[in-house]
């Protein structure tokens, strides 16, 4: 499992366009990594419905939101669309990145949790929810941005 103040490990995945993505293309700006168990679950649905309406928030404090999923890239397409969403949603299809990260589950699908990435790609906060039923609230989350 990855800390605080770990370095965060790079990795490189396609989005729901289909294009390659690595994390180190972020270095300089802040990220937020969003690992999510399912897309169109409704517990991912609503987190990423959040996400979508407080993006400005988050831009605001310069934060990029990145979502991450061991769905297929064509189910983030297809769920990126229905949503609207305005951020990346990568596919893990070959689960790597969530081991990588310490929230791979028994079950072959992810924890939620939730990695802030500073401009030097180090880990400034972590949370992984208690069960992947729950979902942090995006308030705490901008709470702990400042």
């Amino acid at each position: 499992m990855l800390n605080v103040g770990d370095k965060a490990p790079d990795f490189e995945l396609k989005d729901q366009d289909g294009k390659n993505v690595k994390l180190s293309t972020f270095h300089g700006r802040k990220v937020l990594l969003a690992f999510f168990p399912f897309a169109f679950s409704p517990v991912c649905t609503e987190e990423m419905k959040c996400f979508e309406n407080d993006l400005d928030e988050f831009k605001n404090k310069g934060i990029e939101i990145v979502g991450v999923s061991v769905d297929s890239g064509w189910s983030n397409k297809a769920f990126s669309d229905k949503l609207g969403l305005n951020f990346p949603l990568l596919s893990d299809f070959n689960k790597e990145v969530s081991e990588k990260y310490g929230v791979l589950r028994p079950e072959g699908f992810s924890e939620r949790a939730y990695f802030v990435i500073d401009e030097k790609g180090v880990i400034k906060f972590r949370h992984v929810m208690e069960s992947p039923g729950k979902k942090l609230d995006n308030g705490e989350l901008l709470k702990v941005l400042d």
